[in-house]
């Protein structure tokens, strides 16, 4: 059970660690965590088991004395939303999205905003131990909670926000991939009168048609066939909709280069990446006059970095895109699918700026497979093994260790880090010389060889 407390979130499979037991302590234990006047906002996905885990979570809550708003089925940037709008006058002190976001759809999970701000790392670890040595408690059924409509103030804002794109002369394809980004997305481009073309978009926590995940090739076949037919730009969505993908007729634009052309409209901004992110986006954003920081990788981390910087912008590689700029500083493919249509109208050409950037041969993310228990020890070791590498290694400039361990070589670099929700190491590399950047992927993964090894 100790294995569902993760990093960033509480995630595991629904009947054998998501259950009846587990879930209303979750709730019960959570609740006692709230402050103020101890509202709780709860929203979830599309998932089968979602709605059950809901009365459970809901059940918990209620145990501890909380007061249980219930938004139903929602895309996750709406529960955050949530936290910044009144509900018939009363303000949330915490909100819940239950959701598996990209994972199979046997697996679901909670993610938690405590006055407005993540609750992750040590204190979902501390809330694990505790429900651990309290798991006999019984909770009784007490599904009380008040039905709100966050959708509606949700699609009005952006509606209000983005009423410069009405009418925009631009063919748009959505693959929502049967997650609930089309909860709203819909009725924001209607309300827009875009011209767009919707896959996928009946929410279905079977996902039938492909997996929800869009930082996979594979599952964007179908988008990239209708935009290469039918559009001019496409975007496709995580089965929570806080992830995002942007595809051109040329280009499949990552997390960090997305960063590269939201900051282009924003006055000398400070823009926050994670470790996996391309060199060039942080060289190319200090060359244009923005403050370029690196962290850690997860949206949790992220969110508390730009609180404490004052960021305008954060990214990850997989489509996480976080602005603070004319937002709240939280993870909204919705918002950054607006944001994107809005540097088209203004004149940005996409394809010409991604082009002009400077050119480097970088991997996809390989995923090395390994164990929860030991994944976290492989790169101790690993650590421990750079401290005196072998001579044929790659020439070390430095080592960036706040996340897993960032290599930089003299014209590259190399990342071998944990995966904090999925049992793999997840590595990344990137060379100016295609050549040097399979030395470094081969040295690197000798690296990680070794230590499973030794440990």
């Amino acid at each position: 059970m100790k294995t569902i407390f993760r990093e960033y979130d509480i995630r595991g499979i629904f009947k054998k660690e998501l259950n009846e037991q587990s879930v209303k302590l979750i709730g019960y234990f959570l609740g006692q965590r709230v402050k103020g006047n101890r509202v709780v906002a709860i929203g979830f996905d599309a998932r089968s088991h979602s709605p059950l885990l809901c009365d459970y979570l809901t059940s918990g809550l209620n145990h501890a004395g909380c007061i249980v708003l219930n938004m139903g089925m929602v895309a996750t940037p709406v529960n955050y939303f949530s936290n910044y709008i009144e509900h018939n006058g009363v303000s949330t002190d915490a909100s819940i999205m239950i959701t598996g976001s990209h994972n199979p759809s046997e697996y679901n999970g909670f993610k938690i905003t405590m006055d407005k701000a993540p609750f992750f790392g040590d204190d979902i670890y501390s809330l694990g131990d505790e429900i651990i040595a309290n798991r006999d408690i019984e909770i009784p059924n007490n599904r009380t909670s008040t039905i709100i409509d966050v959708k509606t103030p949700y699609i009005n804002y952006m509606l209000d926000s983005f009423s410069h794109l009405k009418s925009m002369d631009k063919k748009i394809i959505v693959d929502c991939g049967n997650g609930v980004a089309d909860t709203v997305i819909s009725d924001i481009f209607n309300g827009l009168d875009l011209d767009y073309i919707g896959l996928y978009m009946k929410p279905d926590g079977t996902f039938p048609n492909h997996h929800p995940d869009p930082s996979v090739e594979a599952n964007l076949v179908d988008v990239k066939k209708v935009l290469e037919d039918r559009g001019d730009i496409a975007f496709a969505y995580d089965g929570d909709a806080d992830r995002i993908a942007v595809l051109t007729h040329k280009h499949n634009i990552k997390g960090d280069q997305m960063a590269l052309l939201y900051a282009m409209k924003m006055e000398n901004p400070t823009v926050i990446g994670e470790v996996k992110c391309s060199q060039v986006m942080y060289d190319e954003l200090e060359r244009r006059g923005a403050k370029a920081i690196m962290y850690k990788t997860g949206h949790s981390n992220l969110k508390v970095k730009m609180r404490e910087t004052n960021a305008d912008l954060a990214c990850e590689v997989s489509g996480h895109i976080f602005f603070k700029h004319r937002y709240f500083g939280y993870d909204d493919a919705i918002y950054a699918t607006l944001r994107m249509l809005e540097l088209i109208h203004d004149g940005i050409d996409l394809d010409r700026e991604i082009d002009s950037l400077p050119k480097v041969f970088s991997t996809e993310e390989i995923k090395v497979e390994t164990t929860e228990s030991e994944k976290f020890k492989i790169i101790d070791m690993v650590k421990k093994l750079l401290k005196n590498p072998s001579k044929d290694f790659p020439k070390i400039k430095n080592i960036i260790d706040i996340d897993g361990v960032r290599i930089n070589f003299e014209k590259g670099w190399g990342l071998v880090r944990a995966s904090n929700t999925t049992p793999v190491l997840v590595t990344r590399f990137e060379s100016t010389d295609e050549s040097l950047a399979k030395e470094y992927q081969e040295a690197v993964n000798g690296l990680i060889l070794k230590a499973k090894e030794k440990i």
